[in-house]
């Protein structure tokens, strides 16, 4: 796979939430790092995301917002 989007993570996806429209994925990427996605459930089910699959995760932003106490 080439993609042009420069913060790709490779992980295991740990959780899948299924709704009607959209599904949450959770992707543990290691370190005790995990990633929450929200993707439409057509876009889950096309990429047969299940929990134990290995998958990518790519982000693309053109923000990205920090906050602290």
């Amino acid at each position: 796979m080439k993609i042009s989007a420069r913060n790709v993570f490779s992980g295991k996806v740990t959780e899948v939430k299924n709704g009607p429209v959209n599904s949450q994925v959770k992707v543990d990427i290691g370190g005790g790092n995990v990633i929450t996605s929200m993707i439409t459930t057509d876009a889950a089910n096309d990429l047969g995301v299940a929990v134990g699959k290995d998958i990518h995760v790519v982000i693309k932003a053109s923000e990205v917002m920090l906050a602290t106490d």
